[in-house]
């Protein structure tokens, strides 16, 4: 669908704000709002963090009186319904708003389309979809959640030219250049969980916490509370073998998710402050696909897998994956190192393609972001 270069223009403004909240708005969406009047933006604003106001009411306060008779530009579908905060689509009403053009309608149940109905009853002319890709990217978390009640899975992995991912020995150290780790704290930042194995924790003694100073320039700037928050680190670790001491467990919030173990093992955790829920499942392994959806029930929208070739290819063997982010460094490994993905594929008719959504340099080493056809 063609739209007028105005709206793209303003559209295009109000999701550079929503991307503002990236990493504070936790299991809500993302949201930016511009007003335009007479050709000149009177009010903006983006939602920070849950139980506070919306985008469109921080745009509609910065505009006061001037709002009548605006146009409102909105990266997700005004709310309708009171929830922490009262519907944004009454304030766009009585605000006196003329037209309002969405990006994406809301997947939540709660929404669904009636924020919009609302706004046409109230005689206000609705366009639906400018920039509509820019909010399924943004908000693929979100969506997901709502629709299927589950989080959006990335599996982030680092590889060299060959496709191996550490020695035989286990020994990994920094395959990829500055660049492209500082990269890898991006994923980390917006995402609401970590998961990791057991194996990576025991090799690398990892924290998986995100480092502020080390986010890419971009996002320096954006707000952020990680100094009181980190994202939640889950361990799947079937049989509880994280040591007490790990440096994981330094910092909350982490939890433990095991096959069994007993009653001792548990407290032992669970006296340093680290949750540890029982989710067996084959083979007295995790049973992944349950992990995801107690996140989902958490609120979790975005998830960041970084771990070893077992369990990543595990995710993947689930068809729980949906977004590779791998990084590729100009190195050889050779034959004996550790492989990508660790997982049996007999006949090549049953190979899985991967559909690309972007390909960036960062400095000598390349990031695929792709998602995979498991059809």
């Amino acid at each position: 669908m063609n739209h007028k270069r105005e709206d793209l223009k303003y559209m295009e403004k109000a999701f550079e704000l929503a991307e503002q909240g990236l990493f504070t708005t936790g299991e809500n969406p993302r949201v930016g709002c511009v007003l335009v009047k007479d050709g000149r933006i009177i009010g903006q604003g983006f939602h920070l963090k849950p139980g506070e106001p919306h985008a469109e009411v921080h745009a509609l306060q910065q505009a006061g009186k001037q709002a009548q008779g605006s146009t409102a530009y909105v990266t997700l579908e005004p709310c309708c319904h009171h929830g922490k905060t009262p519907p944004c689509s009454q304030a766009l009403i009585v605000a006196g708003i003329k037209r309002v053009v969405v990006a994406n309608t809301d997947p939540n149940a709660l929404v669904g389309g009636q924020g919009i109905k609302q706004l046409k009853e109230a005689g206000i002319e609705v366009t639906i979809g400018v920039l509509a890709e820019l909010g399924d990217d943004l908000n693929a978390g979100f969506f997901k959640r709502m629709r299927e009640g589950l989080p959006w899975v990335r599996c982030k992995l680092a590889q060299s030219l060959d496709g191996r991912t550490a020695m035989a020995s286990g020994e990994s150290y920094w395959i990829t250049g500055e660049a492209a780790r500082r990269d890898v704290q991006h994923w980390r930042a917006r995402s609401g969980a970590i998961i990791t194995g057991v194996e990576t924790v025991l090799q690398d003694d990892c924290r998986l916490t995100v480092r502020p100073d080390d986010l890419p320039d971009n996002d320096k700037n954006k707000p952020h509370f990680f100094a009181e928050q980190q994202p939640l680190r889950v361990i799947i670790d079937s049989r509880l073998r994280t040591p007490l001491n790990a440096k994981i467990l330094q910092q909350q919030p982490v939890l433990l998710v095991c096959a069994g173990a007993s009653d001792e093992q548990k407290n032992a955790f669970r006296e340093i402050d680290c949750e540890v829920k029982t989710m067996p499942g084959k083979d007295q392994r995790v049973d992944l696909a349950v992990v995801l959806a107690y996140l989902g029930e958490q609120g979790i929208n975005e998830v960041l897998v970084e771990a070893g070739a077992t369990l990543a290819g595990a995710f993947v063997k689930a068809n729980l994956v949906d977004e590779l982010v791998i990084y590729t460094a100009p190195v050889l490994m050779g034959a004996s190192g550790r492989p990508l993905l660790d997982f049996h594929i007999d006949k090549m008719t049953d190979r899985l393609h991967i559909q690309t959504i972007s390909m960036q340099a960062f400095d000598q080493d390349w990031r695929l972001r792709a998602t995979i056809d498991y059809t």
